[in-house]
């Protein structure tokens, strides 16, 4: 019984961290920005530059190119992933972008620059660049068929949907909910500047938040990161926009209705408060009006007039694919982070850190291992990454989990099962694991003083190995 519960309190103890710490500033701008995609984008402008008729050399450094500008996780980036994928983009292209918006944003390798030494932030922006488009060209060869049927399917709508561009209002619009969404989770010191603070007398603030440490304990090792008293609140205010946007937005296309504007104004209040300053000091609550906050609220006020310069049926549309994407990928989010608090359990990083202090085979394994079943949102990654490297973790194993911890996780895997399928998504998760693999034993070789030259002609003969080995697979597989 002691274990049973120690592993239902770590499953909803991670559940509960993870909404009340990443979901709104995060998640919810990706979920609006992905409805903006699929309702306001015609298919045919995301077509030309990520569809399976572009050119190779213009459609995969697109992709990277729009993923270096996202600060998101691997559960983050979904969303945008079912966006653009839905809307004509070709495998290939989307799963760069899959891959690289999560390993090698500007704000990833930033961070990683400042933390872990400008050498990481080097190999970790090119080994993504390099492998996120190879595995990107692969996925598109594997499963070129199912392409060829899915390109065939949209034929006619590229027809006659050429020379169709992006109305300069959806840009704009679209540019706002980004920037929503980065200026939610950008973490620069302007942003974190106090405009304006007020102490609050409440002692039982302090009882409350207590009660909640012994709940929700703090460790850092394992990644859990607790639940202040702000969290709980922003938890409470998410499950009420859940009962209200179920009708309010789930029935939006068949018309606006009394709750939709209810809806939307409970989801400005929750994303103001949620950039707001909230912390408990000994004598009660310190609330700190943030640079951040005045940035969400000028972001939120700008919407409304640029939403009123569209259709009615154009944001009816917007809602109900909003909420489209929630229905399918939030339930996947809440499982996967349960299960990934339960495993926490089981797992010790020590085990980890044992196996990992040389660059072998086993260690980048367990590098990435450790990547995929102690999943960290976007960029705590990174200083759990120093605290391991300070522990004796050696860089190429750390590399390989740098590679592996964004892009993959138990959620992450079974959302994008969803999207486009599970014989797709573990293909997609095998090459991922043995990318970042291989990325930890090239940089853990150069780290130990293996020469550029020969790494350069194994990267290349693996390269080729790896090639030869699906072409083989797919002629047998034809025959």
């Amino acid at each position: 019984m002691e274990l049973f519960a120690a592993v239902l309190q770590s499953g909803l103890a991670s559940l509960a961290s993870y909404l009340a710490a990443h979901v709104l500033l995060c998640l919810v701008p990706a979920f609006f920005i992905a409805g903006a995609l699929s309702a306001l984008v015609p298919q045919q402008s995301i077509i030309r530059y990520l569809g399976p008729d572009a050119p190779r050399y213009i459609a995969y450094p697109a992709a990277a190119g729009a993923g270096s500008l996202l600060a998101v996780c691997s559960c983050t980036v979904q969303p945008l992933f079912a966006g653009i994928y839905s809307k004509g983009a070709g495998l290939g292209p989307a799963v760069t972008f899959l891959f690289f918006a999560p390993a090698a944003n500007i704000l990833a390798l930033s961070y990683t620059g400042v933390a872990l030494g400008v050498d990481f932030a080097i190999a970790r922006i090119v080994l993504a660049l390099c492998f996120g488009i190879g595995i990107g060209l692969l996925m598109a060869h594997i499963f070129r068929a199912d392409e060829a049927v899915r390109t065939r399917a949209g034929a006619t709508e590229r027809v006659f949907a050429a020379g169709e561009r992006i109305p300069r209002r959806n840009l704009i619009f679209l540019a706002v909910l980004i920037a929503l969404l980065i200026g939610g989770t950008l973490k620069v010191d302007g942003l974190g500047l106090p405009v304006w603070s007020a102490n609050l007398d409440a002692a039982g603030a302090v009882r409350m938040q207590g009660a909640l440490d012994q709940l929700v304990p703090v460790n850092e090792i394992r990644g859990a990161e607790g639940l202040s008293l702000h969290g709980l609140v922003l938890i409470a205010m998410l499950l009420l926009i859940g009962v209200v946007a179920a009708r309010g937005l789930g029935q939006v296309d068949a018309g606006f209705n009394r709750l939709t504007p209810i809806a939307l104004a409970l989801i400005a209040m929750t994303l103001v408060f949620a950039a707001l300053g909230v912390r408990v000091s000994h004598s009660g609550l310190v609330v700190t009006v943030t640079g951040r906050t005045l940035v969400v609220l000028a972001l939120i006020c700008a919407v409304l007039p640029l939403a009123r310069r569209f259709d009615p049926w154009d944001m009816q549309q917007w809602l109900w694919e909003t909420w489209r994407f929630v229905r399918m990928i939030f339930p996947l989010l809440v499982v996967g982070v349960f299960l990934v608090g339960v495993i926490r359990v089981f797992i010790q990083p020590e085990w980890v850190q044992f196996i990992a202090g040389r660059n072998t085979v086993s260690a980048n394994l367990a590098g990435v291992v450790f990547g995929v079943f102690m999943y960290f949102p976007t960029l705590v990654e990174v200083p759990v990454a120093r605290m391991f490297l300070s522990l004796g973790m050696h860089p190429g194993p750390l590399i390989a989990y740098l590679m592996a911890d964004p892009e993959l996780s138990l959620q992450s895997i079974l959302i994008t099962s969803a999207i486009i399928g599970r014989l797709k998504a573990w293909t997609y998760v095998g090459l991922v694991a043995l990318f970042s693999t291989l990325a930890g034993l090239m940089y853990g070789a150069w780290v130990d003083g293996t020469s550029l030259w020969l790494l350069a002609i194994g990267g290349v003969g693996l390269a080729g190995s790896i090639v030869g080995g699906v072409w083989l697979a797919g002629r047998a597989r034809r025959v």
